[in-house]
């Protein structure tokens, strides 16, 4: 396999104390080396060891590629009409959730499947390397199984969310639909998902029903996520923790009890702040919850209604504007903590033996994707060891 030396370095995110400057393991100065798929070794440039081929930073910052912990992928059509009443202050009720599932119904497979490359790669060429995304625009056992098999084929993490909202064909009887979620549509849904999903909120499932879909999901080897606290307080995020559930998304709304629990379990908590933007929603209140000690990341959730952005630099921007986290603290939730919410410890840092995802800023420090908002700083991505993003030489 070919060797390569990325130096001249500006300042390295790490991700890892133990290599550097503070809880990000900052260098400066600094050089990488990837073989194959994977990182060699990372330092100061000037003890940087001999590759096969080089290339030369320019005095950019390096960081870890995104890990998106968070989005909603498979889905057709868009909701621009609703975006743009909820932002002139006018009522609309075209239906949401369910606009989404009849046009994504609709659609074709080589539709489908379209629009998630299209997606990946727009989130590619803004710094992200590993992706999840769910179903949920489907709502029958055929429609659902379809969109997770489409979903496979563009990333591993994948994720059955069945119990997005109660299926319109269903909402006379939510109880039938529970028994659909957690029987013939798993057992179909199971075989292409790694996580099981549920949207515990008032109007969605309750936290009965939550648990009966997240415990069946887990009997069939699936690991609970959960969508948690977005619009009211709730047992969302308790029944997370109870569940040892990878994550509870979304945590807007939060009791003493549930920072608490979060904070002294394993369950990460993923703020979503494209959501709060694009619907002039509460900002969740992260300097609460790290402060207790919680572990945080940051996601896009992109969707069609409620955050259609795939940029983790603009989530990244928000979080330090708005929910109270440093620059520090929002570029490692961005990375190694969306890593944590995957189960994921070969992504999110630049170390040996971590998978070669790693993306320059035209600047010479992490600080600038949230100094300066909206500027696209992503200059070259590699990812799995390949220059994916980026062509012409350094300057």
């Amino acid at each position: 396999m070919t060797t390569t030396l990325i130096t001249n370095i500006g300042s390295l995110v790490t991700n890892d104390e133990t290599r550097g400057d503070g809880p990000l393991g900052l260098i400066e100065a600094a050089a990488v080396v990837l073989d194959g798929e994977e990182i060699a070794w990372t330092g100061p440039a000037a003890t940087a060891p001999a590759a096969d081929t080089a290339h030369d930073a320019g005095g950019r910052a390096a960081i870890p590629g995104f890990v998106d912990s968070h989005s909603h992928l498979v889905f057709a059509g868009d909701r621009t009409r609703e975006f743009n009443a909820r932002m002139s202050g006018r009522s609309y009720t075209a239906g949401g959730i369910r606009t989404t599932v009849a046009a994504t119904r609709a659609a074709s497979d080589e539709e489908l499947s379209a629009n998630v490359a299209r997606y990946l790669a727009e989130a590619l060429r803004q710094g992200t390397t590993t992706f999840e995304t769910k179903s949920g625009y489907g709502l029958t056992v055929e429609d659902e199984a379809r969109a997770l098999r489409i979903a496979r084929e563009h990333t591993d993490e994948v994720t059955f969310l069945g119990a997005h909202i109660v299926s319109p064909d269903y909402a006379e009887d939510p109880a039938a639909y529970v028994a659909l979620v957690t029987g013939e549509m798993l057992d179909a849904c199971a075989p292409y998902a790694r996580w099981v999903d549920v949207f515990c909120e008032k109007g969605a499932f309750d936290g009965d029903q939550a648990r009966a879909i997240l415990t069946a999901g887990r009997a069939k080897g699936l690991t609970p996520r959960v969508h948690a606290n977005q619009l009211s307080y709730g047992p969302g995020v308790q029944l997370a923790v109870e569940l040892d559930a990878a994550s509870a998304d979304h945590c807007t709304h939060l009791t003493d009890s549930d920072v608490d629990a979060l904070a002294q379990g394993d369950t990460v908590a993923t703020l979503l702040p494209g959501a709060e933007f694009s619907t002039r929603a509460e900002w969740p209140d992260a300097r609460r919850l790290l402060d207790a000690g919680a572990t945080v990341a940051l996601s896009s959730d992109c969707n069609p209604g409620s955050s259609f952005t795939s940029s983790l630099p603009f989530c990244i921007a928000l979080a330090v504007r708005d929910m109270g986290m440093t620059p520090d603290e929002a570029i490692r939730a961005a990375t190694a903590g969306g890593a944590r919410a995957l189960r994921r410890d070969d992504v999110g840092r630049i170390v040996p033996g971590a998978r070669a995802d790693l993306v320059l800023l035209d600047a010479p420090s992490h600080v600038h994707l949230a100094y300066r908002p909206g500027v696209p700083l992503v200059t070259d991505v590699w990812q799995r060891g390949a220059r994916v993003v980026g062509g012409g030489p350094a300057v």
